[in-house]
């Protein structure tokens, strides 16, 4: 019986939408201010790719977001941040805080990446490492798994060596 009860609890859990420690998948809830604001500029990563402590940092530096001005309205900070820290990764691989809170430069990306020749953060249809759509076709939505990966087209094969070891 106790099974039992476990596995409805689990499942209602599921049905609620991503938590934080249930990957980088997109909260079903996205504030449509993080679309129209955040992915205005930059692919919309889903909050669980970084801890919570990352995201406050990240919030309260919009005036200097990595070399540009994202200043906001108080009010929309205020529920992005909460919803950011709402939805913060908590689990294994999002522990660490990664140098200058940028996803790309956490232990977890660079390990998933590895195989990739630093050339092909500078192609022309990659622009940088920042750029998750230009592979991950399913990075809109917060999908990053690698049935859904596509090199883009002029990415030269010696680029993407030992890619599925």
């Amino acid at each position: 019986m106790k099974s039992i009860l476990a596995t409805l609890a689990l499942s209602a859990i599921g049905l609620t939408g991503a938590h934080a420690d249930s990957g980088p998948m997109m909260p079903r809830n996205v504030p449509q201010a993080y679309t129209q604001e955040c992915a205005a500029c930059h692919t919309a990563y889903p909050p669980g790719m970084l801890p919570a402590r990352s995201w406050q940092r990240v919030m309260s530096g919009l005036d200097q977001h990595y070399g540009t001005d994202a200043s906001l309205d108080a009010a929309t900070v205020t529920q992005l941040g909460q919803w950011l820290q709402t939805h913060a990764g908590t689990y294994k691989r999002v522990n660490e805080e990664p140098p200058q809170d940028r996803i790309t430069r956490s232990s977890w990306f660079e390990r998933k990446h590895r195989h990739l020749d630093p050339a092909v953060w500078k192609h022309t249809s990659v622009k940088s490492a920042a750029n998750c759509a230009a592979c991950h076709t399913g990075a809109n939505q917060g999908q990053y798994d690698d049935d859904n990966l596509r090199f883009p087209p002029g990415l030269d094969a010696r680029l993407r060596r030992g890619w599925n070891d």
